[in-house]
């Protein structure tokens, strides 16, 4: 009998996946998408070399508090004050202002007002603040050299005061936005906070209608220079750009150009950004800069939002009347964060401003955003929360939820995905459901509960025998890892793909979670196999 000789090569192929660094992506199609990239990225932030889980939060001022009239307590504005004596920051709502700089000695400092929603700046060591329906406000220091909110003394002919809805400060003069009409006011002699203000209708010189929504200074050297222009935006998306110091001296303020560009969001649309100024408008979230030369109205593809652009049109779409869309930048975290209305709930669009790469937060229910001292804070109608604190909302399991980017993992044919890999390090133990997708599917499983938190371990149990947690059938595979170790262990897949998206799961509570990479090994087909 003639041996037959059998080629028994292996054909297990082994690959290393990068945790999806490139953020979220929901404007490329499925099939083109970078693998580092993400379908879904929820509470998961994308660092420069690793994907790690977002802070929590945790009550700090006016929790579950009610007012005099046995109404629930809500913020709808927080105003930051930044001085070499202290910072402060003051919470808004039921027409009540309230110090709450610190959590143990939160008083009040205002009240009686009609309007909640205070547009402000910070001008020569003092806080200037209005809001369409009382007259402006100040917090400076009075004569006896107390710190106190007081009126705002500002007079012209023809102006109602109490209309003035926003204000910004250009070349050293405040401007103030009229309500629902095409003036604005400024402050007649550069440099003063009271006194008397010039009118500066542009009705004339607009084209679409509508009214003045918000002004911006321009800083397009970085700093304070000659550079320097005043941006006047309307509710129709026209820009006016003017070059000058003194509105009042017509060889020294002139209109450089006017734009039209995306319509504006809300009485929050601006945000200077190193020098620049990013709008949130009808088209995403737009640095001016970009798109004024261009001179166009469809500018989403130019937006710093470009790359979760489906996600940001469509939320702007059914929500853009709503309050609450509001920008922040936090430099302790890295990231500039876009709140978002969506009708009773919200959810904020994050970018990493070193990697451009975005994520989304959920289940944060801010109406506004504010920092104290560096620490990031957000207003609800349940108090005001101290967020990136801890890693739990407030008690409650996050929800953490990433697709990757569906990946060939090295090879065009059918695989058999045998064993993955996943990176990862924590604080404690917790529970990971993970698994992969194939070929475009979007399967979505449940969560697990937290393995990590006192009484509930590995085994859960001895008398039922419910493994890794404290589900009766539970889904996916629960994780472990040694505090501050990454956790690096085969575990066991059955799935069979030309594409496979990861999917990474975590409900937990208590846990910094960093995700590093993902070992993918298969077994590769060949010919239609």
């Amino acid at each position: 009998m003639v041996r037959r000789i059998i080629n028994r090569q292996g054909r297990s192929c082994n690959y290393t996946l990068t945790a999806p660094i490139g953020g979220l992506n929901v404007r490329d199609s499925l099939d083109k998408m970078d693998e580092a990239d993400a379908v879904i990225m929820d509470n998961y932030y994308p660092a420069e070399t690793k994907v790690c889980l977002r802070g929590g939060y945790r009550t700090y001022a006016l929790n579950n508090k009610k007012d005099e009239e046995n109404k629930k307590i809500k913020i709808e504005t927080l105003i930051e004050f930044h001085h070499t004596d202290g910072d402060k920051l003051f919470a808004c709502g039921n027409g009540t202002i309230w110090d709450i700089s610190s959590s143990a000695d939160v008083k009040v400092v205002g009240s009686d007002y009609l309007y909640n929603d205070w547009q402000y700046v910070q001008f020569k060591e003092r806080v200037i603040a209005c809001n369409g329906y009382d007259k402006p406000i100040s917090y400076q220091q009075d004569e006896e050299g107390n710190w106190a909110w007081q009126e705002a003394t500002f007079t012209a002919e023809g102006l109602n005061v109490e209309k003035l809805i926003n204000v910004c400060v250009s070349k050293q003069r405040l401007f103030f936005v009229e309500y629902n009409s095409l003036k604005c006011w400024y402050s007649e002699n550069a440099g003063e906070v009271q006194g008397n203000l010039v009118e500066f209708d542009i009705s004339t010189l607009v084209s679409r209608g509508g009214h003045l929504q918000a002004i911006a200074s321009w800083t397009q050297d970085g700093g304070q220079g000659i550079d320097d222009l005043t941006l006047f935006i309307t509710s129709e998306g026209e820009v006016l750009v003017y070059a000058g110091s003194d509105p009042n001296n017509a060889q020294d303020w002139s209109l450089k150009g006017k734009y039209y560009v995306s319509r504006p969001i809300g009485n929050r649309c601006v945000i200077q950004y190193q020098g620049d100024v990013v709008m949130i408008s009808e088209d995403g979230y737009i640095p001016l800069s970009k798109v004024m030369p261009l001179a166009q109205s469809g500018t989403s593809n130019l937006a710093y939002s470009d790359k979760i652009r489906g996600l940001v049109l469509e939320r702007i779409r059914d929500n853009k009347n709503l309050f609450g869309w509001q920008a922040i930048i936090y430099p302790r975290g890295g990231y500039a964060l876009f709140n978002v209305p969506i009708r009773e709930q919200f959810e904020q669009h994050v970018i990493n401003l070193s990697s451009g790469a975005w994520c989304r937060f959920t289940n944060i229910r801010s109406f506004c955003w504010g920092l104290l001292n560096g620490r990031l804070y957000f207003g609800s109608d349940t108090g005001v929360y101290l967020f990136d604190e801890g890693y739990s909302d407030n008690g409650v399991h996050i929800l953490g939820n990433i697709h990757q980017a569906f990946s060939s993992f090295g090879s065009v044919n059918l695989k058999k995905i045998q064993m993955i890999n996943p990176r990862t390090k924590s604080s404690t133990r917790f529970a990971l459901n993970i698994y992969i997708n194939s070929d475009f599917d979007d399967t979505e499983q449940g969560y697990q509960e937290n393995i990590g938190n006192s009484g509930i371990t590995k085994w859960a149990d001895s008398n039922v025998h419910t493994k890794w947690s404290t589900l009766a059938q539970p889904i996916g595979t629960k994780w472990a890892t040694l505090k501050g170790k990454v956790y690096n262990n085969w575990i066991c897949s059955n799935s069979s793909c030309f594409k496979g998206s990861v999917v990474f799961k975590t409900k937990t509570r208590g846990n910094l979670i960093e995700w590093y990479n993902t070992g993918i090994r298969y077994e590769q087909g060949s010919g239609i196999l």
